[in-house]
């Protein structure tokens, strides 16, 4: 396959390809993004080997994408906000932030780890896992050899230590 006859097939499939990804991402411009990451992709597939069904794998590609990016999105949302009043969230120093609020930030960052080190190691392992690594409460249960409530019962006690070290910290 050519890299002519490649851009002849995207271009032809392109309206078709944009509503697919539009359909499974539910915001244009991230559909766009992933239409150009999927012409992107498929043009170094095709300098590095020969593509035999070229229209499938160009859509394959494209869902792969969306796929990846709705994943990526479901781990960061997971791992930022749950369990997490959104004032909280709201409270962590924004990138143009001042240098107090960068201060702020820091020693909360040091209370939060302080507090995290005063954990259990299967409770900082289930924080880790749930928080850092992105893992559903059930996989974490399987990993630890642990109920599915333990898990549960102690991310909520470790997010409650955490709420509480953000408002101590607040109120000083």
């Amino acid at each position: 396959m050519s890299q002519s006859h490649f851009n002849h097939v995207f271009l032809a499939q392109r309206v078709s390809l944009l509503r697919t990804l539009e359909r499974m991402v539910q915001n244009h411009s991230t559909a766009e993004d992933l239409l150009q990451e999927t012409y992107l992709r498929v043009s170094r597939a095709l300098g590095e080997r020969a593509i035999d069904h070229l229209e499938p794998f160009v859509f394959q590609t494209a869902r792969n994408l969306a796929l990846d990016h709705l994943r990526a999105r479901r781990i960061q949302a997971r791992t930022v906000v749950e369990d997490v009043p959104m004032e909280v969230v709201e409270g962590i120093a924004a990138p143009a932030s001042s240098a107090e609020d960068a201060a702020h930030a820091q020693q909360l960052l040091e209370q939060l780890n302080l507090s995290i080190s005063q954990l259990s190691a299967r409770q900082q392992q289930i924080f880790i896992l749930s928080r850092v690594h992105g893992h559903s409460y059930q996989e974490i249960a399987g990993q630890l050899g642990v109920s599915l409530s333990t898990v549960q019962k102690e991310l909520k006690l470790i997010m409650a230590i955490c709420i509480s070290v953000a408002d101590r910290l607040n109120h000083s």
